[in-house]
């Protein structure tokens, strides 16, 4: 397929796309809405949660008598940021549990979306100082600024800048 052959089939399906969202009822697009989200954080929520475990056993380990204050203090932090991920990301199914049936859709999306970009900023956060703190206990101080700086770098770049850039593109 060409290039231009590729345009018009894009152009096809995001005539298609805005022609079946006119046609959605407030309730047909509460439902899809509620549905990517939910696929969304199916994909997020192991994640988060395989990293919270990992968190939770490193004081277990032999060698974390050995951390510096520092060490101790990213470790620290690093488990905040992934406890308040797995909060925000799970939060929103005691929100539909507790509201069920009491006609709250167009909220709980609404919320459950404001969770979801807040989980993962926190999981960004926890991961980069899950890199902060191994670069640390084995490298140099060089490679910890190199290595934490690209990671943070990584995250802004591809879950905050790329799809705002777009986002104020429009359709």
């Amino acid at each position: 397929m060409g290039e231009d052959d590729e345009r018009a089939a894009q152009e096809v399906a995001r005539r298609d796309a805005a022609a079946v969202q006119d046609e959605e009822t407030e309730k047909e697009r509460l439902d899809r809405n509620l549905m990517e989200l939910l696929g969304e954080l199916r994909v997020a929520l192991p994640g988060v949660q395989v990293l919270f475990a990992f968190l939770l056993a490193v004081p277990f380990q032999a060698g974390f008598v050995r951390v510096t204050p520092f060490q101790r203090d990213v470790y620290f932090f690093t488990l905040c940021c992934a406890l308040a991920a797995t909060v925000c990301l799970i939060a929103p199914t005691p929100f539909h549990r507790l509201t069920f049936r009491l006609h709250q859709k167009r909220a709980l999306v609404a919320i459950a979306n404001r969770l979801t970009i807040a989980g993962l900023g926190l999981v960004a956060l926890a991961m980069t100082g899950v890199i902060l703190l191994i670069s640390d206990v084995l490298f140099g101080t060089a490679t910890v600024v190199i290595a934490t700086a690209l990671t943070a770098t990584l995250f802004a770049l591809l879950w905050g800048v790329l799809p705002l850039r777009h986002r104020r593109r429009g359709p």
